[in-house]
């Protein structure tokens, strides 16, 4: 057995002791645990799900929900209308599943967090070498290759009727390849890739299928209450640790939070991205089962609106077409003509997590205001356009009672706000725990510690105090490097 398989607790004690106990192995709570193994600290890294390899199980796939999301992917926010979400779970948490597209935090967002909520050594010159380090880390770069055909469509929508578009850069590695007529091969840089064996290498330990229920604060330590599954006899844990990082995500966060009582400002200004889809159906074959997403963006109506590509096999194809029952057999015969396309909302709603005696899961509600959903609606027709203008023969917007689309007159015909039973989704959580010194709105002070708690932290998601209109997984793990440093500082 190497040194870092003997770091992965697979069977643990009831009692464990650690100087650092990270609750989450996402990217916040992954660079957080490498960071701080790194310079000599006992970690323990405490993830509810499996440890399971990249490679497990086939990316997108109905046995990827079943092993590594949460509910199988089944989880929603109450509201009007109301937005299903999805969270990792497994170590890596989101990094495993997601698409890996990169973006940094745009400009005028970080100066309104300054304003705001107070936040402090936050400017882009301060963020740059905490943003490059992670970028060398998990290998970001644009495709060595051409782009998907699903993606280049995009791009062509958007070059014939003049709107900016861009290829957004991946957390991908890919392999040399001297063969012009085979593609390259890319592997994406999740936690598992990167952070976590970083993290053992350098002495940190691991436990996963590990539930943490509940903290308390005991003279100058904190103990974890836990619940160790991968047992045939599931058991409880106890984990003592003089500093504790929460990084379990914007929804889980939050909700162990309160169910230790602590409340303030937590859970109360949850922020997503709700997005509406559509179907495109082309002349020619768009989509592969190589099981590649659009690497382009839309982003002439940012920062409220942003247009791609979703994952389109013919399962999702299937699902997404649940609607439209008389085009079965156009999905089944015509699928890889087919592809799944998002206008994805900056939302200006706010949304609490709520901890329910007697239930695993929070409640989570989000108010999509009716400003909001006529953007969204005016989004959805911008998106219309911009496929017949890439020549799409048939466009399906996912709406209720809404009809197939095949010219720029039949666009009229969507409403001009979406109806509140309309099928949102979303895979951008954040703001739950929003950080900064102002204390009426901040759970945390500007590096992340709880405010009103000693040697307790929050490392995800939760910290961005607004929603970024773009996606957050490269700043997440910026400012988790960024509050690891601080803490060792001033450690």
């Amino acid at each position: 057995m190497t040194v870092c398989e003997q770091n992965i607790l697979t069977e643990p004690d009831t009692a464990l002791n650690c100087e650092v106990a990270i609750v989450g192995s996402g990217p916040g709570g992954a660079v957080t645990a490498a960071t701080l193994s790194k310079a000599g600290l006992d970690v323990l890294l405490i993830e509810e799900g499996p440890y399971l390899p990249l490679e497990s199980c086939t990316p997108f796939s109905q046995e990827e929900m079943v092993q590594k999301y949460r509910n199988r992917g089944l989880t929603v926010a109450f509201g009007s209308p109301k937005i299903q979400y999805v969270e990792g779970r497994c170590v890596g948490g989101g990094s495993e599943v997601n698409s890996g597209l990169y973006h940094r935090i745009p400009s005028d967002v970080l100066a309104h967090w300054q304003e705001k909520f107070q936040v402090q050594k936050l400017t882009e010159a301060e963020l740059a070498p905490h943003y490059e380090a992670c970028e060398n880390a998990v290998s970001v770069s644009y495709l060595p290759d051409k782009p998907s055909l699903a993606s280049l469509k995009l791009q062509e929508g958007a070059t014939q009727l003049g709107w900016d578009s861009q290829e957004v850069p991946r957390w991908f590695k890919y392999e040399p390849n001297n063969d012009p007529s085979v593609a390259f091969k890319g592997t994406k840089q999740s936690m598992t890739k990167t952070y976590v064996p970083e993290m053992l290498r350098t002495g940190g330990k691991i436990l996963a299928n590990t539930k943490i229920k509940k903290l308390r604060r005991l003279g100058d330590r904190w103990i974890l209450q836990g619940l160790y599954t991968n047992s045939s006899s599931p058991y409880q844990i106890k984990i003592t640790a003089k500093t504790v990082f929460i990084a379990a995500g914007a929804v889980q966060t939050p909700a162990l939070l309160r169910r230790s009582g602590i409340t303030r400002n937590i859970g109360n200004a949850l922020q997503m991205h709700p997005t509406v889809k559509v179907v495109a159906q082309f002349s020619e074959p768009v989509s592969s089962e190589q099981l590649d997403v659009a690497v382009h963006q839309v982003k002439e109506f940012a920062p409220k609106l942003s247009f791609g590509g979703s994952i389109s096999s013919l399962p999702y194809l299937q699902l997404a077409m649940l609607d439209y029952p008389e085009y079965t057999h156009e999905v089944d015969q015509y699928w890889q003509n087919m592809n799944i396309y998002y206008a994805a909302l900056k939302g200006t709603g706010r949304g609490t997590v709520r901890c329910l005696p007697g239930f695993d899961d929070p409640l989570v509600r989000y108010n999509l205001p009716s400003d909001d959903l006529q953007v969204l609606a005016s989004g959805l027709k911008n998106l219309c356009r911009l496929l017949i203008a890439a020549k799409a023969k048939a466009i399906f917007p996912l709406l209720p009672k809404a009809t197939r689309l095949t010219t720029l007159a039949d666009i009229e015909q969507l409403p001009e706000q979406l109806p509140s039973d309309t099928s949102l989704m979303t895979v951008h959580l954040f703001s739950s725990c929003p950080m900064g010194e102002n204390l009426e709105l901040c759970a945390t002070n500007s590096f992340g510690k709880v405010h009103r708690q000693e040697n307790l932290y929050v490392a995800d998601a939760s910290l961005l105090c607004t929603a970024l209109g773009v996606n957050p997984q490269g700043s997440v793990m910026a400012i988790a490097r960024r509050n690891a440093l601080h803490f060792l500082e001033e450690s």
